[in-house]
């Protein structure tokens, strides 16, 4: 999970859709708003471009029974169905932590190393804590097929993006002048890249080797 700057402007249809009795809030434009704020990627696992988004609701709307929250633009957020699927369990009702307010870079440590994923809060306070327990499931709970399948799917593009910033920032120390490598990096770590908050945590632990791409964690 990484920071998402939303557009403060809900699009048009939400308002027209939360005047009918059963109002969708998932339209054209909705789609195409979150699809282009959150660059294409599901906003827990980071997974991108993604075929079948669906439009999640930050806090839950149990049924419509809290309509309010079925049109609140910011409480829609673009996620992958595996995702969406597991936070669906009541535990982490009204405790996860809004991406596009809060920096999860600030409260998380979000961290890829042989093979798995781990996922720690950095403060006891519940939403980090609760955050960090709902990515970690998304890549590591296993315990059906369908979920085995899917987690280890984006284990498997976690470690494909991830090889592919090893090579670059080897090519970069080894040529510490060409600056296409520098290019490379800065659009890898950039919070719009996917699975960007694993590879700015690895760039983040080992800065002592890479001193000049401070500013691109930036």
């Amino acid at each position: 999970m990484i920071k998402v700057d939303r557009n403060p402007m809900p699009p048009p249809s939400l308002a027209a859709e939360a005047q009918k009795a059963n109002g969708s809030y998932n339209k054209p434009d909705v789609i195409r708003q979150l699809k282009e704020d959150f660059h294409n990627k599901c906003y827990i696992c980071e997974l991108g471009e993604l075929s079948d988004p669906e439009v999640e609701h930050l806090r839950p709307h149990h049924n419509r029974k809290i309509k309010e929250r079925v049109f609140d633009w910011n409480n829609l957020f673009y996620a992958c169905p595996h995702c969406n699927n597991l936070k669906k369990d009541a535990k982490y009702d009204d405790k996860i932590i809004d991406c596009c307010v809060t920096d999860p870079e600030t409260v998380l440590k979000q961290r890829y190393e042989k093979g798995h994923v781990s996922v720690h809060s950095l403060s006891e306070e519940e939403k980090a804590v609760m955050t960090a327990d709902l990515i970690q499931n998304c890549f590591e709970k296993r315990n059906t097929g369908i979920r085995e399948a899917a987690c280890q799917h984006r284990v498997d593009k976690l470690a494909e993006s991830m090889n592919i910033l090893y090579k670059t920032l080897e090519k970069h120390k080894k040529y510490p002048g060409a600056e296409r490598y520098r290019r490379s990096l800065k659009s890898s770590l950039s919070r719009n890249s996917i699975f960007a908050s694993f590879k700015r945590d690895y760039v983040r632990r080992h800065i002592e080797d890479y001193p000049d791409l401070e500013e691109f964690l930036i």
